[in-house]
């Protein structure tokens, strides 16, 4: 008999390691935003998950340390961009 508000897949104990899921989140937003700060916490999540043996989260982990490897491959290409055009410029001629 199961109680009041839980579901048969809730406690079936196939669970999702957090540790991957954190790699693939920040791997996912650190292409748009913050790359330095969230590509190698994408990348270093994701390889305390594999080593967790990630069952559930194997893919999403995977997935995570590929997506934080793009985010500090980019940071670096707008940085070697930035730094052949002069750097970065907040003035506007006027």
């Amino acid at each position: 008999m199961t109680s009041y508000g839980s579901s048969p897949a809730a406690s079936s104990g196939s669970r999702t390691n957090g540790m991957a899921i954190a790699s693939l989140c920040c791997g996912i937003v650190g292409l748009f935003i913050l790359n330095i700060i969230l590509g190698p916490l994408a990348i270093v999540f994701g390889v305390v998950a594999r080593r967790q043996g990630a069952g559930n989260g194997a893919g999403m982990a995977k997935a995570g340390i590929i997506l934080g490897i793009v985010a500090v491959v980019l940071w670096l290409v707008m940085l070697a961009v930035a730094s052949s055009n002069g750097g970065f410029s907040w003035y506007v001629g006027g």
